[in-house]
């Protein structure tokens, strides 16, 4: 295990070293991950970084305003609508990876018309260990690994926290005294909901997800998982009334681990898991069944693409 002390005092003092007398731009999502990498980098070289929150429009429900409202405190921070851009590039793609790879090329799109406006040579991700595990052993590329083109228009990249696991993240966002929220949040994939959408991300499939999520994280909360979500996997009929519908299916994710290369389903009880269901069929009226996976990584991933 890390020390986070020490680690922050290397990490700050390798950023500043990194970046020179280079404007720089973090990528910043909310998650602990990017969260950590933008405090250290805010704190080694200050006002030549301008953090960049792009809206994909792939979010979780409330996340641009809480964005706003957490990092308040960084003047420079820069918060970009790139909802209709991502959803047009994604229209008609269906494969798991090519979607990715999508997302990836339109993230650092994004990032480089931002850092024309501020003249950034260097940008920084929070990629974490496992990251660079699963991209480069090609069980998924990740957005902000295996998924960049080739092409990157930046003279570097920088990555404070490539080397940590998720639950040393964490130490290190506790000492920098990182609110709650943001500390112990659950992992969110870089890429968004449009991972927890099985075939093409359409506006309804992301609006399903993304009330659905919301509605898991609420229910079991009390039960502090690794992770816990929803997606959308398919269709199938149902009866909603006295109509026939042919609705989608919504499956129920939620896992303990400790790094997140390995996790357990988790066991919840079968009250918490009929409110869940009740409450996704019944909050939208285009979703025709709920079901509960109980796969173990492995053999599933925790995200389902």
């Amino acid at each position: 295990m890390v020390d986070p002390t020490e680690f922050i005092d290397e990490a700050v003092e390798s950023i500043s070293e990194q970046i020179g007398d280079d404007n720089a731009i973090i990528a910043l999502s909310g998650g602990v991950d990017s969260s950590v990498a933008a405090t250290l980098a805010y704190e080694a070289v200050g006002e030549q970084l301008t953090p960049v929150y792009v809206d994909t429009g792939l979010m979780r429900k409330g996340e641009t305003e809480q964005i706003r409202e957490t990092f308040s405190f960084m003047d420079s921070l820069q918060i970009v609508d790139a909802r209709e851009r991502f959803l047009d590039a994604l229209e008609g793609v269906t494969d798991p990876e090519e979607k990715r790879k999508v997302i990836g090329e339109q993230f650092i799109r994004e990032f480089e018309r931002e850092a024309k406006e501020t003249d950034a040579k260097q940008l920084v991700q929070g990629t974490i260990y496992p990251d660079r595990i699963e991209s480069e052993g090609n069980i998924k590329s990740h957005h902000n690994v295996g998924g960049l083109p080739e092409v990157v228009d930046f003279e570097g990249i920088v990555e404070p926290v490539r080397e940590l696991y998720k639950d040393e993240v964490r130490e290190v966002a506790r000492e920098l005294d990182l609110e709650e929220i943001i500390s112990e949040r659950m992992p969110f994939p870089g890429p968004g909901l449009a991972v927890r959408i099985i075939g093409e991300v359409t506006p309804e499939k992301v609006e399903v997800a993304r009330e659905s999520c919301h509605v898991v994280e609420e229910e079991l909360e009390e039960y502090e998982p690794w992770q816990a979500f929803a997606a959308v996997i398919g269709k199938a009929t149902g009866v909603k009334g006295d109509n026939r519908v042919h609705g989608w299916v919504v499956a129920v994710r939620s896992v303990e681990s400790r790094d997140g290369m390995t996790a357990r389903a988790q066991e919840i009880d079968w009250q918490t898991l009929q409110r869940i269901q009740s409450r996704i069929t019944g909050e939208n009226d285009n979703v025709a069944r709920v079901v509960y996976d109980v796969t173990h990584k492995p053999p599933a991933t925790i995200e389902y693409e």
